[in-house]
């Protein structure tokens, strides 16, 4: 299962805060395959989706996403 910190991670308010992308962040979200993470005003994890391949863990730039056994 994964976790998010929402204090670490950029995506906020529905836009990157990180400056580094612009409006649009390329991470978690394309890194999941199976549509498990979803931008809303914040990053929506749905873990009824989540195959636990842990591909979404290297894909932040922020280390905002951590897995759990």
């Amino acid at each position: 299962m994964i976790t998010i910190d929402y204090d670490k991670c950029c995506w906020k308010d529905g836009k990157c805060t990180s400056g580094c992308c612009g409006d649009k962040c390329d991470g978690c979200v394309e890194a999941c395959p199976s549509g498990a993470l979803e931008r809303k005003d914040l990053v929506v994890f749905y873990p009824d989706k989540c195959v636990d391949c842990g591909l979404c863990i290297p894909a932040c730039k922020y280390s905002a996403i951590t897995q759990s056994a």
